[in-house]
């Protein structure tokens, strides 16, 4: 089983966690998240227009090129994440722009280098696979596909064809970190991917509070919590691994107390 099956296969749901690579101590804020109960680490590629992130995730971005973070510092995070963590699943994500500027070929062979084992790329849609996936198939990597409230049952099967790893349920039409969805339109958002694909099905976009997380990881197989962790980053600094570890241990609780499966 690759590291993401085996995230997905536990008892309870994946919790999974996202941090922006080269805003602050990132390998310090990675190992506390770990260290804290995330099954599986989302690394966020930063980039100049992160069109479905918000504030908090934008201002990132921002603190981490201005810092000059570049894609050859992001995939040495991801090796010596991989070289302090062999079993936990990194899934790289961000947008079309750095992945694809070197070819598909490279990126995916240097992902597959890096120790990486899928990537999101948020905005190549699944009618233009051809632009990635075929090369991260390839070299092992899980193409990792965007589902959202808008997304119909005649689309539904292009955006699941040729998808892997698990599918990120995106709960808002917005962006990241602002507003949360509804618990029963997510009951119903899960329970119709579910009858439509075998793969894991995590949740995510404005989840901040450990009821929060409990409450989707009833109807979910795993919870996603991204701007969060982010904004306590941005707030403590260089201190920020301690406060990014307690803060993921209450999430992780709440996600491992609930009871995977439909309701």
């Amino acid at each position: 089983m690759s590291r993401l099956s085996q995230a997905f296969a536990k008892e309870h749901p994946a919790l999974v966690c996202f941090v922006t690579a080269g805003d602050g101590d990132t390998s310090a804020v990675l190992d506390a998240l770990v260290a804290g109960g995330a099954d599986v680490i989302e690394l966020g590629m930063p980039f100049t227009d992160p069109m479905a992130d918000g504030p908090a995730i934008q201002a990132a971005n921002i603190r981490s090129l201005a810092a000059g973070t570049t894609t050859a510092d992001i995939l040495g995070i991801a090796r010596d994440f991989r070289d302090r963590h062999p079993d936990v699943p990194l899934v790289l994500m961000g947008y079309a722009n750095p992945m694809l500027r070197r070819g598909a070929e490279w990126f995916a062979a240097a992902v597959r280098e890096a120790g990486v084992d899928g990537v999101i790329c948020v905005d190549v849609p699944p009618e233009e696979d051809d632009a990635l996936g075929p090369a991260l198939r390839s070299a092992g990597i899980d193409p990792i596909r965007l589902a959202t409230p808008t997304t119909d049952a005649a689309r539904l099967p292009e955006v699941l064809n040729g998808a892997s790893g698990f599918v990120y349920y995106v709960s808002v039409a917005g962006i990241t970190g602002l507003q949360q969805a509804a618990q029963g339109s997510i009951d119903a958002a899960v329970a119709r991917l579910k009858a439509a694909t075998d793969l894991p099905i995590a949740v995510g976009f404005g989840v901040r509070t450990p009821e929060q997380a409990g409450a989707i990881a009833r109807v979910s197989d795993g919870v996603v919590v991204g701007s969060a962790i982010v904004e306590l980053v941005a707030r403590h600094g260089a201190d920020a691994a301690i406060h990014v570890r307690t803060y993921v241990q209450g999430l992780a609780a709440a996600v491992r107390a609930a009871r995977k499966g439909i309701a």
